[in-house]
Parts: C-alpha cells; sequence; structure tokens
C-alpha cells in the first residue's frame, strides 16, 4: 500500500504527483503489461540482448 504524508495546507496536484512517482516506481503497471501475453524464454533472452546491444552503441556514439 502506498502512503503519501500531506501537510497541513499541502496543494493535492502535488501530492498527487508525489503518489504517482512512488506508483510507478513500484513497477506494477510494467509487470501488468509484460503479463498480458506469454514470451518465449529465447524471445525474451533475444530482446534483452538486442536492448544491451543498443545501448552499448548509443555509449560509443557518445564518446
Amino acid at each position: 500500500m502506498i502512503i503519501v504524508p500531506i501537510k497541513e495546507g499541502d496543494n493535492i496536484e502535488r501530492a498527487l504527483k508525489k503518489f504517482k512517482r512512488k506508483f510507478e516506481k513500484t513497477g506494477i503497471i510494467k509487470e501488468l503489461r509484460e503479463r498480458q501475453a506469454y514470451k518465449k524464454p529465447s524471445v525474451r533472452r533475444r530482446e534483452v540482448i538486442t536492448r544491451a546491444a543498443y545501448l552499448q552503441r548509443l555509449q560509443q556514439e557518445q564518446e
């Protein structure tokens, strides 16, 4: 359960923004999206490898 402490006279938009940030950090939405459809382990591994190659290419371009 996510708890966002609110001080007296604090803005409701600021509290909502804190709540959204905490909720995003929990990773619930990301997990739900991943569980919508089954992915074979080989497909997951391939995605991890392609993402790593992409990030490595970006780092090399920055240097």
